[in-house]
């Protein structure tokens, strides 16, 4: 019951990211050394329920969200899965398990001011970096892309002919976003300071350092907050807040959440209905402006 065999599982057969695989592992070392320090070193394969929920009370003691260890809980839960089909383990000991109870997150999403401000005023495009950084942020309010698909973006997954971008999403799965006239002329520019880099080492690469490599999430993360952190009042400016914002903006414009679960590359609706509460509040806006019940 190697956890060697548990990673290659996830990564070749339910080809999750290594990052993925890797938080996975943890979660199942970190209840491992729970049992090495309470139980002797009981062996996995032979856990009850009763273990387990002393697992989570100690987590819960130890001031850890419900939403941390309702995530290191399903990581074991996969392990536990894992056993079952390669007939290491009878029953699953968290085939009852309910999760704890968590609020609902919300994530409010740049306003189209602070975009506009960000995209118009704050960048002055005059050298590659510039040029990039502008063109990344571009890239991420008008497709909603996520910051490691974005990292992997190669030059021919650009298609100027049919205007659209090819997107390599989760679970390897392929996705077409449209290329509009705005992201087209950053893109230009961007492609226009790239050529001229004095050392291009990954060429393939759509986006790169100075030093012409392959750029990095960290970086990426850097590049939005940089300037977010300028316009914006919000706690948090990420590239997933400006995912957020794409979505919440094409919803309140009226487009159908189909498609914009189609372009975020969810694959449930659910996934996609997090991104309508700002929405709805928006459409009460207009129902309280437009409706002739509620006119003075």
């Amino acid at each position: 019951m190697s956890l060697k065999a548990f990673s290659e599982y996830l990564l070749l057969e339910k080809t999750y990211s290594k990052h993925t695989v890797l938080a996975y592992t943890r979660d199942i070392e970190n209840f491992q050394n729970f049992l090495n320090l309470n139980h002797d070193s009981q062996d996995l394969g032979e856990v009850g329920y009763s273990e387990i929920r002393q697992w989570i009370v100690e987590l819960v003691d130890s001031n850890i969200s419900n939403r941390t260890i309702n995530r290191k809980v399903s990581s074991l839960n996969t392990y536990y899965k894992f056993l079952l089909k390669t007939e290491d383990v009878r029953v699953n000991p968290l085939k009852q398990h309910k999760a704890l109870k968590v609020g609902k997150k919300v994530q409010l999403p740049f306003s189209e001011q602070e975009l506009k401000t960000v995209l118009e005023d704050a960048i002055e495009v005059n050298d590659f970096e510039s040029a990039r950084n502008h063109f990344i942020i571009e890239l991420f309010y008008a497709t909603g892309i996520r910051r490691i698909e974005l990292v992997k973006l190669r030059l021919v997954d650009i298609d100027k002919g049919n205007k659209q971008i090819k997107v390599l999403g989760k679970r390897n799965k392929e996705r077409y976003i449209p290329l509009i006239d705005s992201l087209s002329k950053s893109l230009n520019c961007y492609l226009n300071y790239r050529k001229n880099l004095p050392i291009i080492e990954d060429k393939e690469i759509l986006f790169l350092t100075k030093k012409g490599l392959k750029v990095y999430e960290k970086l990426v993360y850097r590049i939005i907050n940089k300037y977010f952190s300028q316009a914006s009042t919000k706690a948090k400016c990420s590239p997933h807040v400006l995912r957020h914002s794409f979505a919440t903006h094409l919803l309140n414009q009226g487009a159908d959440l189909n498609t914009v679960k189609e372009l975020l590359g969810h694959t449930s609706l659910a996934a996609t209905q997090v991104y309508t509460h700002n929405s709805i509040t928006e459409l009460k806006k207009v129902h309280a402006k437009a409706h002739p019940r509620n006119q003075p």
